[in-house]
């Protein structure tokens, strides 16, 4: 057999260096881009945070979404970059529903736009494929925007009235005599209003974003993390049902004053940290009953 001359054919590339600065440039120009459209809405979100207690929980949102791309960075440098001209689309939808959230002066719309131009952005730099590695971070956040005005009352009223109806069917069945009418729970004593703030409002949005959180980190299976995101609503609303009854008994069998000071800010956090505890729970029978159901079928 004759010798044969291996040849290697290398095509022109451009420098890696060049590459970096390229992308460097382009971050840069999509960082100025967005501070100028959303600096306002951005900058009014972080401060309904900071002093809405019902949106608090809004700065853990963006900080896992960021830890989830962190966690995940290794498999976007191998996913293929594949850019979309339809990101631009997208762009064009959010930034016209910011338009008109500016000028309906509806936060939510122009907080919303803010979250669909980042989608926009990625499927146009990235692609779809690169979008779908990063749709759990991206859709998580939209947990960092308060529900609109008129959804967010519709649901606290609804709350209260099922809270106030819990509460006082529990306290009856202890022995405590109560008269419910609406929202208002009327003891022996004196009369207890379950107010917005203890409609389990604030106790069902944080809940739900720590049973998300919790789900993704420590269970892999899709089933039961939907299960535990979904018994946040029930949990959350069993819990504050019974913060009011704990205040409706110290009320009758304590000391009013201090059953509705104190006790009743501090007794918030408590019943938080119970649901959560019940939420973990929960996760252990669900995972025990899942490892039955497979040990069974194999």
């Amino acid at each position: 057999m004759s010798p044969t001359l291996e040849v290697a054919v290398r095509t022109p590339s451009q420098p890696s260096g060049e590459v970096k600065a390229r992308v460097w440039w382009q971050l840069a120009a999509v960082g100025l881009f967005l501070g100028l459209c959303y600096y306002d809405v951005i900058a009014g979100l972080v401060r309904d945070w900071w002093v809405d207690p019902d949106a608090s929980h809004g700065f853990i949102v963006p900080l896992f979404s960021a830890y989830l791309l962190w966690q995940c960075r290794g498999t976007l440098k191998k996913t293929p970059v594949r850019p979309s001209w339809l990101g631009l689309v997208i762009v064009a939808a959010g930034l016209s529903i910011l338009v008109v959230g500016n000028l309906g002066a509806e936060l939510f719309l122009s907080r919303t736009s803010f979250v669909l131009v980042l989608g926009g952005l990625v499927i146009h730099f990235g692609g779809w494929e690169y979008f779908r590695k990063v749709l759990f971070p991206w859709a998580f956040l939209f947990f960092m925007i308060p529900p609109p005005a008129i959804i967010f009352n519709q649901i606290t009223f609804s709350l209260q009235l099922l809270a106030s109806q819990l509460a006082k069917s529990s306290l009856t069945a202890i022995g405590v005599p109560v008269l419910l009418e609406g929202n208002i729970l009327r003891l022996p004593v004196m009369p207890l209003e379950v107010a917005e703030a203890c409609s389990g409002i604030r106790s069902l949005i944080s809940l739900g974003v720590v049973a998300i959180i919790y789900g993704y980190l420590l269970e892999e299976s899709n089933l039961i993390r939907v299960a535990l995101a979904i018994a946040a609503i029930p949990l959350a609303v069993a819990a504050n049902a019974g913060r009011i009854v704990g205040t409706g008994l110290l009320v009758e069998y304590w000391d009013p004053h201090k059953a509705l000071g104190f006790f009743h800010s501090f007794s918030g956090w408590v019943v938080f940290m119970i649901a959560v505890a019940l939420l973990m729970a929960l996760h252990a029978v669900l995972r025990s009953g899942l490892n039955l159901v497979t040990r069974r079928s194999s």
